[in-house]
């Protein structure tokens, strides 16, 4: 294993870091808690309870985790919703993780997490001098201001200027210091220009790079990995396969659960999703969309791309009029009269406009595969509708107030009808274009080097090495933790 994945880089940086959790008593919890947030001791557990979701308190790095029950504050089941077959209109089981009742009420908090603990425990950050810079389409700076506004560093949030009002709104009051850069969801060059331009002005500015940094993807094959594992051992029956994951691919860290479902379940087929608007997998495409956190016209250089199976792409029209099916009281109430569960109609609003369109992903799967009622599909909701209020304002504004009539035609036009075109399966050779992509981004453009791209696409131990590190960094926060010595 290479170790400069997880030696010490800066003994004085790892002394200040040290005296600052003494400070602001924070105690790092390892990747396996948060796997198996069980696992968490005790008297944290029972401090949690008195300690809000939201609350900017040390104890919230032990909810960077799945488990989370919003109702009393303790490590509960795990948070999950299947979406029935009276609105997929199909035999397989969709199954979606919710990230809803993480911190910040996004899972990219624990991609932060995952690339942030690193550089804690091996002294990569100075926090009495570094900036904490995250670049994002949104979420992940967010989660990237919590984590920082915990240690006390300054936060710098870099993220499109066309992102949801909610996504800025709730980074100036989080304190960060926040450059809007030009364009939408997919202007992600645009993102990297102003990183490049902060460190020629300043060292000050350490940039958390959620699509390189293995932190990111090592994070998701443990913790989400793990966490869909004991999820399918829950909700299996006797014929059940775990037969699809399916992950928007954005900065390709969620999709990185899917190399430990491989493991686990060999025959899993992972599909990476993007907007049809910017089919950058499907057919080196680019271009504007409205799918926020996804499709971003280049391959992150964390994406294993080997391990996908097939790819897909949804209009991105279609995940918005069915964020309205789901939360417009018109939109419940036609569902309600078509017998959809109160119980469920009460937590469609747990998905966002990219959970959506992985949910129409997970219907095009099962359809382009032809899988039934034992087949079990596994796909991510990766944040709420609370992050979109002001699109379903905006969608009203435009396109009128949302009818009886006008859920009935979304149901059957955009879920019900769903098909199987822009969906490809992969052949060796189609992995292998979609791979060559990283050479334009991160090679010309990032100073990648040539040699270990390669190696990304030869060298069958690369990807091995990268996702078995957490236990070494398990080990550097133990030792970490000994040294704040807290009496928690």
């Amino acid at each position: 294993m290479h170790n400069w994945l997880w030696q010490i880089e800066n003994e004085e940086y790892l002394k200040k870091t040290i005296q600052r959790c003494k400070e602001q008593k924070i105690f790092l919890p390892k990747f396996s808690q948060l796997k198996n947030p069980e696992t968490i001791p005790q008297n944290i557990q029972k401090r949690l309870e008195k300690v809000a979701l939201e609350e900017i308190n040390p104890l919230n790095l032990f909810r960077i985790n799945w488990q989370n029950d919003p109702e009393n504050g303790k490590i509960g089941g795990i948070n999950f919703l299947e979406i029935p077959r009276e609105i997929t209109s199909i035999k397989a089981r969709v199954v979606g993780l919710v990230g809803k009742f993480f911190p910040t009420g996004t899972h990219k908090v624990g991609a932060t997490y995952g690339c942030l603990a690193p550089y804690l425990v091996t002294g990569r950050l100075n926090p009495e001098y570094h900036k904490a810079v995250w670049p994002s389409t949104g979420n992940f700076c967010r989660g990237g201001a919590f984590n920082s506004a915990l240690l006390s560093v300054h936060a710098v949030a870099i993220l499109p200027e066309e992102m949801s009002k909610e996504r800025f709104d709730w980074l100036k009051n989080m304190g960060a210091e926040i450059f809007a850069t030009y364009g939408c969801e997919s202007n992600v060059k645009e993102i990297y220009d102003k990183c490049h331009e902060l460190v020629a002005k300043s060292d000050e500015y350490l940039i958390f790079n959620q699509f390189e940094q293995f932190g990111n993807s090592v994070w998701h094959y443990e913790v989400t990995g793990g966490t869909l594992e004991k999820l399918f051992n829950q909700i299996k029956n006797f014929n059940s396969r775990l037969s699809g994951y399916v992950s928007a691919t954005g900065s390709a860290g969620t999709i990185g659960a899917g190399d430990y479902l491989r493991e686990k379940f060999p025959h899993v087929k992972v599909v990476a999703t993007e907007a049809l608007q910017c089919p950058t997998l499907l057919m080196n495409g680019y271009g504007a969309h409205r799918i926020e956190g996804i499709g971003d016209k280049h391959i992150p250089w964390i994406h294993n791309v080997k391990n996908t199976d097939a790819v897909c792409a949804i209009d991105d029209e279609d995940p918005l009029r069915i964020l309205r099916l789901f939360n417009e009281p018109t939109g419940q109430e036609w569902l309600r009269k078509n017998g959809i569960s109160e119980e469920v109609i009460s937590k469609l609003p747990w998905l966002g406009i990219s959970s959506i369109s992985n949910m129409l992903s997970s219907i095009k799967l099962a359809k382009y595969y032809e899988m039934n009622e034992d087949d079990v599909i596994f796909t991510i909701f990766t944040d709420s509708k609370e992050m979109y209020n002001s699109r379903l304002e905006e969608m009203n504004h435009s396109w009128g107030k949302y009818s009886e009539r006008q859920s009935e035609v979304d149901w059957n036009a955009v879920v019900k009808k769903q098909t199987t075109d822009y969906f490809q399966e992969l052949s060796y050779y189609d992995k292998k274009r979609i791979h060559n992509l990283k050479y334009f981004t991160w090679v010309e453009q990032q100073g990648k080097s040539v040699e270990e791209l390669n190696s990304q696409w030869y060298d069958e131990s690369y990807w091995a090495e990268r996702f078995a590190i957490a236990p070494k960094w398990d080990e550097l926060i133990d030792n970490f933790n000994k040294q704040v010595g807290l009496d928690l």
